[in-house]
């Protein structure tokens, strides 16, 4: 039972999202809508399942959410940092190029530390080496590698490296 309730609803949660989007898009809960909408939501996970990629389980949780608020307040600061740079003089801009060695293994995490940096105002992740030992990042403004890539380690991967177990 437990086999076949798993082929039907492979992700119960996105059939249950799909459908209520598919509701809300249509603005009505009537009969033929709901029915169609179900067998969307219902049929969408299925079709896509082979889409889709193992994601390594996340072991510390609660990780996650610290990582998350450090993320949001080094956001912020260099939010600031990058506003005053651009307004100052364009000399004192040094933009340049830097390969991080990377220490955690996997596609995925490997990606979210890729995105985070980027998303950090002032670096930008470039590329990943194809043996995923390298990840190449832009800085605004370089004045230390090294301090940056500490930072990047410290801040960024030791905690997905932890969340991971990679």
């Amino acid at each position: 039972m437990k086999n076949i309730t798993n082929r039907l609803f492979p992700r119960p949660l996105q059939t249950i999202a799909l459908l209520a989007i598919w509701l809300l898009l249509n603005n009505t809960i009537a009969f033929a809508h709901v029915v169609l909408g179900f067998l969307l939501a219902t049929a969408i996970p299925i079709l896509t399942r082979p889409m889709l990629d193992d994601h390594p389980k996340l072991h510390k949780p609660l990780l996650a959410i610290k990582y998350l608020l450090v993320l949001l307040k080094d956001i912020a600061v260099c939010n600031i940092e990058v506003a005053i740079q651009v307004m100052g003089p364009v000399s004192r801009i040094n933009p340049g190029f830097i390969a991080i060695p990377l220490d955690i293994t996997g596609k995925f995490p490997i990606t979210l530390l890729a995105n985070t940096i980027s998303l950090t105002p002032g670096t930008v992740s470039a590329e990943v080496s194809e043996d995923l030992q390298w990840l190449y990042v832009h800085v605004l403004n370089l004045e230390d590698e090294e301090a940056v890539i500490r930072s990047i380690k410290q801040n960024y991967e030791t905690p997905l490296k932890e969340m991971f177990a990679c």
